[in-house]
């Protein structure tokens, strides 16, 4: 199956280059030059990744992907410059899947795309397997087969990270998983100690899940460790 990348940046000789390498690879690209063209144009085609520039003119990245987070859950790998803590945190916070500062190796930004592209459509399952069951726990439930959460029958708006975050602790109630274990699993990467990562994530998910985000019933801090999905959860009634 064809898959489609939008890469949203202002500079021209950028946009050149990483579409050479990801045609080379059998990905179809599109091209935007602002987060306002990037907005429009996820909306007229169906777009399996965003490649997204957080420098750029009239609307920067950080308010584009705010924007489109509120329609779209599609991979979103951040491009910028500045290679400062405080832009990957925030770019994280508000929903992106991951972060590459330039200048970059287009045959990185390649791997990073695919590794996203695979975790997140699940390339090469059988198309004759069975749809795996719903997970149900207290109000929530996580439907794998469309890879969405719902709390009382609503939606939850969860980026893909989040989602797989959430699907992982899930599928094992009571289990502590320490910050190495999720990186690991979720980012498919070595850890580095970025404790920063997983806390804005966790903090993200439980505005979402949550009734009180301070008080968490559902995704339970296990001091020093890490964190657990509470296996025993009392249903609320509506």
């Amino acid at each position: 199956m064809s898959r489609t990348i939008l890469i949203a940046d202002d500079e021209a000789e950028i946009r050149e280059l990483l579409s050479l390498y990801l045609e080379a690879d059998g990905l179809r690209v599109l091209e935007a030059s602002d987060g306002a063209e990037a907005v429009r144009m996820l909306g007229e085609h169906e777009v399996a990744l965003l490649l997204l520039d957080i420098m750029m003119p009239n609307m920067d990245g950080l308010r584009t992907l705010k924007e489109i987070r509120k329609t779209h859950n599609i991979p979103v790998i951040l491009l910028s410059a500045k290679s400062h803590d405080n832009d990957k945190i925030l770019g994280l916070g508000l929903g992106a899947d991951d972060y590459i500062a330039k200048p970059f190796n287009p045959l990185e930004v390649t791997a990073r795309i695919q590794a996203q592209l695979r975790r997140y459509y699940k390339l090469g399952q059988a198309p004759e397997q069975s749809e795996p069951a719903v997970l149900t726990a207290g109000d929530l439930q996580l439907d794998p087969s469309s890879c969405t959460v719902s709390k009382h029958g609503t939606l939850l708006p969860l980026t893909s990270l989040e989602y797989k975050m959430v699907e992982l602790m899930m599928r094992h109630p009571g289990k502590v998983f320490t910050k190495k274990q999720l990186f690991e699993s979720i980012w498919d990467d070595f850890y580095f100690g970025d404790d920063n990562t997983i806390m804005v994530h966790i903090s993200k998910i439980r505005e979402k899940l949550e009734d009180d985000p301070r008080n968490p019933a559902y995704i339970i801090t296990v001091r020093g460790i890490g964190y657990k999905f509470e296996k025993r959860i009392a249903r609320h009634e509506t």
